[in-house]
């Protein structure tokens, strides 16, 4: 295959409206240093069409960092006993939602492990209490549940929930995962979709064992799930997980699978993620600059930041969440963009 041909071909299709399909997926993915830049450019252009020039803010709070899984990528992960493990109580993750509307946010998303220490009723009130006190749009990222445990937290008022297939390679899956399968996973995103909430995937690019044609083939499963906001990041191993030592994710690579996220998916959220971030200080501003629109400030209390570690030395651990946004706000500023002042639901065309 002549890349630089094929490359072209697959631009002129997406600037035609037409649907792209995996081999012009591939052919994007393929790009070299010369027309990654161009891919780059479309990107931004189609961001900016799109979803305009508002980067929306979404606070996390990681308000446990316990989980039952065992996924080879994670340091969360049952088995890791280094890992000193919190939780916090309702009171303190609605002093996190307080401070969170206090510094301008207008989505919280509620984050851990797969921990069933909180039960549904807990879960249930959190919600509830959130959206009754603040009117934020509240984001749920728990893992896998069943369908009446996503049915009950949409009643409570959860708006969204953030469950990233991670591959769309089904044996690579079960490498990763274990216990788990990518069709369980699939399910409960097309359930969260049948009850109304918008829902969140993503992958990681770079995993030991993915291809160009998986990373293709994620981004079509995005696209055919119909997500609402795709997290792309790199894979960074961490030490105490069996990927310890394993290469992980490139920033170019991220970079454009980030970029034919944004032709595939125009309308759809796409994160600047705190992962890339971490790979290459200035990670985050290259993101925004290739189709990125949503950046995710962590809010979680600094005492507990630290020892959610799902990959090691995660950026800006240590900053508190006036410090945080400050400087994120200061970045969007730099690059001539406003930050979202409404809620960032997706804007369906």
């Amino acid at each position: 295959m002549n890349i630089a041909s094929e490359f072209a071909k697959a631009i002129n299709k997406q600037l035609s409206g037409l649907v792209l399909e995996h081999r012009e997926i591939l052919a994007l993915l393929a790009a070299g240093p010369k027309e990654q830049q161009e891919l780059f450019a479309l990107a931004d252009a189609v961001r900016k069409r799109y979803v305009g020039d508002a980067v929306h803010l979404r606070g996390i709070i990681e308000f446990s960092n316990y989980c039952c899984r065992q996924c080879h990528y994670c340091g969360l992960r049952s088995a890791n006993k280094d890992v000193k493990r919190y939780r916090l109580g309702e009171e303190d993750i609605l002093l996190a939602v307080r401070r969170a509307v206090k510094v301008g946010l207008k989505t919280v998303v509620l984050q851990s492990g797969e921990d069933r220490f909180y039960s549904l009723e807990q879960l249930v009130r959190i919600v509830r209490l959130i959206k009754q006190s603040t009117g934020m749009a509240v984001t749920l990222s728990l893992g896998e549940r069943s369908y009446s445990d996503y049915e009950r937290l949409r009643e409570a008022g959860a708006d969204r929930y953030l469950l990233k297939q991670e591959t769309s390679d089904e044996g690579l899956f079960v490498r990763l995962r274990p216990k788990t399968t990518l069709a369980g996973r699939v399910q409960c995103l097309k359930w969260l979709k049948e009850l109304g909430f918008e829902i969140g995937s993503g992958n990681m690019v770079g995993l030991p064992g993915q291809s160009t044609g998986t990373l293709a083939r994620d981004l079509e499963l995005m696209r055919e799930l119909d997500v609402d906001m795709a997290g792309i990041g790199p894979f960074i191993a961490h030490p105490q997980t069996p990927l310890a030592g394993m290469p992980g994710g490139t920033l170019d690579m991220t970079l454009k699978t980030l970029a034919v996220a944004r032709l595939l998916m125009p309308e759809v959220n796409l994160p600047s993620t705190t992962a890339l971030e971490t790979l290459y200080p200035g990670g985050r501003k290259l993101a925004l600059q290739c189709g990125a629109n949503v950046v995710m400030p962590n809010i979680t209390p600094v005492s507990c930041r630290r020892h959610y570690s799902i990959y090691p030395n995660k950026a800006g651990i240590k900053d508190e969440p006036e410090e945080c946004l400050d400087s994120v706000k200061k970045l969007i500023a730099e690059l001539g963009r406003v930050v979202g002042t409404d809620r960032g639901d997706r804007n369906k065309k």
